[in-house]
Formats: structure tokens, C-alpha cells, sequence
């Protein structure tokens, strides 16, 4: 086996193009190199944005290059985004400002928070939240302006930043695309990935990211954040199990939405 580092690198990632993770013990084993080798090799293919790392190893990195539909987003996982949405819903206090992005996680999380019946002020760019809100006096709805995406039921850009920059919310609820340690939170829409940067800049309270499993370890086109403007987590199931595998950063809280059965 070969004892040079590219050598070793595409050795590791057709592994886990094969079985989807790789340990570090069972690697050093069958490369007759140390663990602590193995470790370094692995932190740099993470640097290098060719793997995740999980303790003790590293798994896939999945990409995203093209926006999906808004209806078959929504169809996905209908009973962990009902859950998640029903989770964010009790870190929500009476009087809030929140941002809300685009997507169907976050629809879940506005359906959840009118159900409540609590006074907030929602501040944001997904258009199907007009629906929801209509009938709902204890909600004060400001739409973000911008251009009309009817792939993600959403307006952004320039326009939409613009009113954003006008607004700070104590907290903001933040759908996505990708999730990655290394790459932080991204997807395919640069106008997108402007418009929620915008509202996690003017948010001076906790940002909460909404997630199921799928977008864990996807890495899309553009990137909206870091994870260290994160403060909370709220996934499904699936979704904490691949974190509790992974070398989170300090600070970062994962809270699992679990649905009823």
C-alpha cells in the first residue's frame, strides 16, 4: 500500500465512496501507518473539502449543485419537518422579532409558531408565509421585497438585503440547503445565500438552523455562513445521529425533533 499521502488520500475517499464512512483504527491497520497519520490525513481532506469528519473518522461529503423543486422539498419528510417545526415553535417567546428564510422546513416552523398564538413579529422572504398569516392578528408579517422564485416560493436579492438591513430580530429561524462543518451553511442560489447572510447579520439574539438529516454533510455552490454564527441545531432523528458522530464546534446545541408516532 502506498506510504504517500495523495496515495493514501484516494485510497480513503474509495472507501468512502464505497461504504459511506472509514475509521481511523481500521485505517492505520490496513495502510501500516500510525492512527495519528491517519487523523492528519483526514483532517486535510477535510480541509480540502473532500470528506466530513466524525469522530473517530470521516464520511462522505454530499453536494448539492442544483436547486431542488420547492413541491418535491416539500414532499420530503413531511413528519420530521411537522416535528422540527413544532421543536423551534417552544424557543419562541412572546414579543420576538424573528427572521424566517426561505423553504419547507421553515414553512413548518411558521405554521407552528402561529399555532402557538403568541404576539411576534415575523420578518421574511418566504412568500408562503402570507397564507398562514393572514387571519392571525397576533402576527405582524413583513415580507422582505425582491425577485419572485417560484422554484422556492421566495423573493431575494438585492432588494430583499436592502430590507433586511433595516431590521434587527432577537432571533432568526434559518432553513438550508447544506450543513457541513467545514463549509458551513450554502445553496445553490447565490441571491439566496445573500438575503438569509443578511438576516443572520442583523440578528442579535440566537440564529437557529432547521435541518432533517438529508441536508447534514451537504455541501451546495454558495456559501451563506459559517458554523460558528450558528447557536442551535434543530434536526430530526437521522439528522442527530450523523452529528453525534461528528466533531461539532464548541457551543453549538443539537436539539432532536422527534415525531409522533
Amino acid at each position: 500500500m502506498s506510504t504517500i499521502p495523495a496515495g493514501r488520500h484516494q485510497y480513503i475517499l474509495s472507501l468512502i465512496n464505497k461504504n459511506g464512512t472509514v475509521n481511523v483504527a481500521d485505517l492505520a491497520g490496513e495502510l501500516e501507518v500510525s492512527e495519528l497519520t491517519i487523523r492528519r490525513d483526514l483532517d486535510q481532506m477535510a480541509k480540502d473539502g473532500l470528506v466530513e469528519r466524525t469522530h473517530g473518522g470521516a464520511a462522505a461529503r454530499r453536494n448539492l449543485p442544483v436547486e431542488p423543486d420547492y413541491l418535491q422539498k416539500a414532499s420530503e419528510f413531511p413528519d420530521e419537518k411537522e416535528a422540527i417545526g413544532k421543536l423551534v415553535a417552544t424557543l419562541i417567546e412572546e414579543g420576538d422579532t424573528l427572521y424566517v428564510n426561505s423553504g419547507s422546513t421553515t414553512f413548518e416552523a411558521i405554521r407552528a409558531i402561529v399555532a402557538l398564538g403568541k404576539k411576534v413579529t415575523i420578518v421574511t422572504n418566504n412568500i408562503d408565509a402570507i397564507w398562514l398569516c393572514k387571519e392571525q392578528e397576533q402576527i405582524r408579517l413583513i415580507l422582505a421585497g425582491g425577485v419572485y422564485r417560484p422554484r422556492s416560493h421566495s423573493v431575494s436579492g438585492s432588494l430583499s438585503s436592502y430590507i433586511v438591513s433595516e431590521v434587527y430580530a432577537n432571533k432568526a429561524i434559518i432553513g438550508v440547503d447544506g450543513f457541513s462543518l467545514t463549509a458551513g451553511l450554502s445553496t445553490p442560489v447565490l441571491e439566496e445565500a445573500e438575503t438569509t447572510r443578511a438576516m443572520i447579520e442583523h440578528t442579535v439574539g440566537k440564529v437557529i438552523v432547521v435541518a432533517c438529516g438529508n441536508k447534514i454533510g451537504v455541501v451546495s455552490n454558495f456559501k451563506t455562513v459559517s458554523l460558528d454564527r450558528v447557536d442551535v441545531l434543530v434536526t430530526d432523528q437521522n439528522g442527530g445521529h450523523i452529528i453525534e458522530q461528528m466533531e461539532t464546534p464548541e457551543g453549538l446545541q443539537v436539539l432532536i425533533a422527534e415525531e409522533k408516532i
